[in-house]
């Protein structure tokens, strides 16, 4: 398995919480656990974060997150992907389209994208 989740702060609790019942062999952490970024961290720097550590971050930030990638390949760096949940899918939903793509992915299939749930 190639897929690490970094989870953004302002996501659901239930997410990780269910991730790791359901499949506990998916890598998960949670902005604000102890060896991540603090909460209040500024969205750069959590790009960078999830560069240096390989994990990929799931958010439901919209709107600026696209804005910070392009400025972080700007910069050449990269990252391992960026999920956005689906508003219009169920918790249920959104977290099923996660554990197929950590269970499934290819190593780097998400470098520098931002994915929209579901799955194309």
């Amino acid at each position: 398995m190639s897929i690490k989740y970094l989870i953004d702060e302002n996501v659901n609790s239930l997410y990780p919480t269910q991730i790791r019942r359901r499949e506990p062999s998916i890598v998960i952490k949670v902005v604000g656990e102890s060896e991540t970024p603090p909460k209040g961290t500024l969205d750069p720097e959590i790009l960078d974060w999830c560069e240096e550590n390989n994990f990929v971050l799931v958010t439901n930030n919209r709107t600026s997150m696209p804005v910070h990638l392009t400025d972080h390949l700007a910069q050449d760096h990269h990252i391992p992907g960026i999920f956005i949940l689906n508003p219009n899918l169920t918790i249920g939903e959104n977290l099923e389209e996660l554990i197929i793509a950590a269970l499934a992915s290819e190593d780097n299939e998400y470098q520098d994208r931002i994915v929209y749930l579901p799955l194309p």
